[in-house]
C-alpha cells in the first residue's frame, strides 16, 4: 500500500456523524428490532440500518448521553473520579433501576459511575447529574445542547434516565453517533465491560451490581455500552465490540424479548466483523505534524488524530493507493492540550474514506521570561 501526505489550507472543522454506507444491498439481519444500525467507529461508515431515523424512546439508552456529559466533566476538572457526592432528595427518589441511595448519603463519583454504567441507576445518574451542573434540569439542558451540537436532529431528553416521559425520544443513528462520541473516552469501557462489581462493600448495605447487558460476558469483544427497557421503548441495546483494530457500534431498538434484541446485536455484530476489515494508517496520539510556538513553553508543538484513522474494507479487498491530506486552523494563544488545530483527510482512489480531527497532543503551558530571552540568545547567536 502506499501513503502520500500533503498540506493544504485553512478548513472549518466539525464533528464528523456516520452518514457514509459500504452497502448498497443489505441483507436481512435484524428479526425483531423496530429500528437498527450498525457503524465501524473510526470512520463512522455505516454498515447496515434498518428504520434508523425513527423516532422512538431510547429507555436507558438516554444514559449513553449523561455518560458523556460525565466523561467530559472528568476530562476538564469539572468532576474528579475521589469526588464526594451528598445525594439529594430528588436523586434518592428516582424509581425503575437504582442502587437504592438514600438522601445524604455520600458515594465518590467513581462508585456513582460503576452504578450508571453496569447496573443502569437513575439514581446515581440523577446525583451526578446534580453534582455536575447543581440542578438536574440544567443538566437536561446541557444534554440537548449536546446533542445540538453533535448535529443530532431527531433527539429530545426530558430527563437524565430514560424514564418515559413525553416528547423524549431518539433514534438509533442519533444514538450510534452519541455512543461513538463517548467511545472517544477510551476509559469508558473500564466500566461498561465489567459484568458484576460492589457498592458499600463490607457493610450491611452491600449492594451487588450486575450488568444489565449480559452480552459483555458472552460475546468475544464486547465491552459496552448500554441497555434500556420501559413498556412503551420496548428492549434496546447500544453495544460496542472490538475485535483486531476494528471497533464497530451496533444499535437496536424496540426489539419484543431481551432475547430477540441480543440475538439482532449478535447479528449485526457477527455481519460487521464476518465481511469488513480495516487496515491501520495512523494511531491516535501519534504525531502527524508539529510546529513552533515561541509562546509555548515546549516546541514543537505535536498534533496527533483525535482518533485511530483506518482504511475500512470489505474482507478480502486490498488498498492500491492511500492519499491522506492535513488541513491547519490557525492557532491563538493559549493552545493546551486536546484543542483541535486541524483535520486529516483520507482518499482511496479519489473518495474520501476517513475524516478525524487534530488536536494538540502533550499539555502545553505558556513559556517563562527566562525562556523566552534565552530562545532570543539563541537565535542571535545562530
Amino acid at each position: 500500500m502506499m501513503r502520500s501526505l500533503c498540506l493544504i489550507g485553512m478548513v472549518i472543522i466539525g464533528f464528523i456523524s456516520p452518514v457514509t454506507s459500504m452497502a448498497t444491498e443489505q441483507p436481512s439481519l435484524i428479526k425483531s428490532a423496530e429500528s437498527a444500525i450498525l457503524l465501524e467507529v473510526d470512520t463512522g461508515t455505516v454498515l447496515y440500518d434498518q428504520e434508523a431515523d425513527k423516532r422512538l424512546p431510547p429507555a436507558s439508552m438516554t444514559k449513553l448521553m449523561s455518560m458523556l456529559l460525565f466523561m467530559e466533566a472528568l476530562d476538564e476538572g469539572e468532576l474528579s473520579l475521589d469526588d464526594t457526592v451528598q445525594v439529594s432528595e430528588n436523586a434518592a427518589s428516582m424509581g425503575g433501576s437504582q442502587i437504592y441511595l438514600e438522601a445524604f448519603e455520600e458515594m465518590t463519583v467513581k462508585e456513582l459511575l460503576k452504578a450508571v454504567a453496569i447496573a443502569s441507576a437513575n439514581d446515581a445518574t440523577v446525583a451526578l447529574a446534580e453534582e455536575v451542573a447543581v440542578t438536574e434540569q440544567a443538566f437536561i439542558d446541557r444534554m440537548n445542547e449536546k446533542a445540538r451540537a453533535l448535529g443530532l436532529e431527531n433527539t429530545q431528553f426530558q430527563n437524565t434516565t430514560g424514564l418515559p416521559e413525553d416528547d423524549h425520544y431518539s433514534t438509533a443513528n442519533d444514538m450510534a453517533v452519541i455512543a461513538r462520541a463517548l467511545l472517544d473516552h477510551e476509559s469508558i469501557t473500564d466500566y461498561t465491560k465489567v459484568y458484576e462489581d460492589y457498592l458499600r462493600q463490607g457493610t450491611e448495605d452491600e449492594f451487588w451490581l450486575v450488568n444489565t447487558n449480559r452480552l459483555v460476558k458472552f460475546y468475544q469483544g464486547l465491552d459496552g455500552l448500554k441497555t434500556g427497557y420501559t413498556d412503551e421503548a420496548e428492549y434496546c441495546l447500544t453495544a460496542t465490540a472490538k475485535r483486531g483494530d476494528m471497533r464497530v457500534v451496533s444499535v437496536v431498538m424496540g426489539a419484543e424479548t431481551p432475547q430477540k434484541r441480543n440475538a439482532d446485536t449478535t447479528a449485526l455484530l457477527d455481519y460487521a466483523f464476518s465481511e469488513y476489515q480495516v487496515e491501520p494508517l495512523y494511531a491516535k496520539g501519534e504525531s502527524v505534524y508539529q510546529f513552533e510556538d515561541v509562546k509555548a513553553d515546549r516546541t514543537p508543538i505535536h498534533l496527533s488524530p483525535k482518533r485511530d484513522i483506518t482504511l475500512l474494507m470489505n474482507k478480502g479487498e486490498s488498498s492500491e493507493q492511500v492519499e491522506t491530506e492535513i488541513s491547519l486552523k490557525s492557532a491563538e494563544w493559549p493552545i493546551k492540550k486536546g484543542d483541535v488545530l486541524g483535520k486529516m483527510t483520507v482518499r482511496n482512489q479519489g473518495d474520501v474514506i476517513n475524516q478525524t480531527d487534530l488536536i494538540v497532543r502533550d499539555p502545553i503551558n505558556e513559556a517563562s521570561t527566562w525562556t523566552l530571552w534565552k530562545r532570543l540568545f539563541n537565535q542571535l547567536n545562530n
